[in-house]
Order: structure tokens, then C-alpha cells, then sequence
């Protein structure tokens, strides 16, 4: 009989609050800001990932729109270099300070069974923080909440592209809605006017689900987007499961917090239906 994997926090304490108590407050204040007269079933969304000082708002504007299932599958970018490019957790439970969230296994295997590029590894998971600050909102929202973690160290448009058609094809199995929570911060430290711009060119593609299109505007016009690796699948995989909009929620950048105006990361809210 094997231990029972439990991942720890990385950043409790440090991107949000550590106890149990600040943090259900937090997240249930960005939540609040937004009051949709319903909340919609979605197929994938983008939400940020910084402190939730800077980004709490954003995420809490996406969150707070949508019916989250019991499933959601979360892809981030690997920020730490650590472990491989394509880096998938298949089992144990990830620890936040509002309880532990199981990584739903058998969606998991399957899912490594259907994309090969897929590999074990809890190292590429072990310190990053960008699924991470994702759970507690979507604990707070879903208390039934199973999750699939999946980092991504690649920035090459095939492998995204096979790991967003192999998830729409295990997803198609599953019987049950499955939210894709595609977890990215936009531009990063050139001025807001830059970012305003450099962000407003990568989200018009998103909006027409062109992950081409994306990944196109985010390498040759030099957009420091870190998650456009999970949103191109999570783009692919949302279309091939016959999505036909997306929405930008509600746009920022830190400097709106901050008042630095200098040097600003940029955040985007997106829902896909």
C-alpha cells in the first residue's frame, strides 16, 4: 500500500492569505464584486494568477460567473523550470488552507492513456504557484471539487495542440460538464500603455477561439503572456467540444492597484461557452 500523495502549498501566505479564516473572506469579497443575475455553464475560462492583492478581482469576476462542476482540469505555465514541459499529477489530494482537493485519478489516466506527451511528474507541480491560486476559489465555489493539475513548460503549438484534442476527447467521455480553467497572467513589465495594447491584441483572438491566431500574435509581436501555452489547449479543446463564444469578463493590469503605471502585468478574465 502506497502513502497517499499530498502536495503542500508553495505560496499560501505569500500570493494569498495563509489563514483559513482571511482567505474564505478574500475570495468570497472578489467573488462578491461580481453579481451575475445567473451564473452560466461554461466550457473553459482564463483566469489570473498573481497575488490576490493585483489579480483576486479578475479571477473573482470569472469565478463568480460560472457554474463550477465537480471536475474542472487546470493547466498552468511551469514558471519554476523544474520537472518536463508536459506534466501531469495523477493522484493524492493538493493541500490549501481550506482543506485538500483530490486530483480525480481516473480522468487523470485516462487522459495520459489518450495524450502520450503527458508524463508523471509532481517535481514540475511541486513549487509553482499558478494552479495553485486557482483552488480556493474554486473550493469555495464547488465544495465537491475533484481537480486535474497540468503544467506546461513548452511554448511549441503542436504539443499544445495534441494535449487540447486529447482532452476534448476524454472530456466528450465523461457524461458530466468538466470545466478547463486555463490559468495565465497577460503582458509583464513594460508600461500599462504597452500592455494595454500588447493584451488587447492577444485577447481578440481568443475571443474568435483562434488558438492559431493567438499563438501567432503572442510570438511575433513579442507578448510576455505566460499562459498561452494552457490557454491554446484549452482553446483547442473547448472548440472540438463545440464551443461558439468567448467573453472577456473584466480586463486589469496591476498598475491599477498599484499606481505604478511603469512597469505592469496584465489580466484577463475569459469565459468560453
Amino acid at each position: 500500500m502506497t502513502a497517499t500523495t499530498i502536495r503542500h502549498p508553495a505560496v499560501a501566505g505569500r500570493f494569498y492569505p495563509n489563514d483559513p479564516e482571511t482567505l474564505r473572506h478574500d475570495v468570497n469579497t472578489y467573488l462578491s464584486q461580481t453579481s451575475p443575475l445567473k451564473t452560466i455553464h461554461a466550457l473553459g475560462c482564463i483566469a489570473p494568477h498573481a497575488g490576490y492583492v493585483y489579480s483576486g478581482h479578475v479571477a473573482g469576476a470569472v469565478f463568480a460567473r460560472l457554474e463550477i462542476p465537480e471536475l474542472c482540469i487546470v493547466i498552468c505555465p511551469n514558471h519554476t523550470g523544474m520537472g518536463r514541459a508536459v506534466a501531469i499529477m495523477s493522484d493524492g489530494f493538493w493541500e490549501t488552507p481550506l482543506g485538500n482537493v483530490p486530483v480525480d485519478s481516473e480522468f487523470a489516466d485516462a487522459l495520459k492513456k489518450q495524450c502520450p506527451l503527458l508524463h508523471e511528474d509532481s517535481i514540475a507541480h511541486r513549487s509553482e504557484h499558478a494552479a495553485e491560486v486557482e483552488l480556493p476559489f474554486l473550493q469555495t465555489r464547488q465544495p465537491r471539487l475533484k481537480f486535474v493539475p497540468i503544467a506546461l513548460g513548452t511554448g511549441q503549438f503542436e504539443p499544445l495542440e495534441q494535449l487540447g484534442l486529447a482532452l476534448a476527447d476524454v472530456i466528450a467521455t465523461q457524461g458530466k460538464p468538466v470545466l478547463i480553467v486555463a490559468s495565465s497572467d497577460m503582458n509583464h513589465y513594460e508600461s500599462d500603455a504597452i500592455t494595454r495594447v500588447k493584451d488587447q491584441s492577444a485577447i481578440e483572438p481568443i475571443l474568435r477561439l483562434d488558438a492559431l491566431g493567438l499563438y501567432e500574435v503572442v510570438t511575433q509581436q513579442h507578448v510576455s503572456m505566460c499562459g498561452f501555452g494552457p490557454t491554446i489547449a484549452m482553446l483547442t479543446a473547448t472548440k472540438k467540444l463545440g464551443a461558439t463564444s468567448a467573453k472577456l469578463v473584466k480586463y486589469a493590469t496591476s498598475g491599477d492597484i498599484s499606481g505604478d503605471r511603469d512597469a505592469v502585468v496584465g489580466y484577463a478574465g475569459i469565459v468560453v461557452t
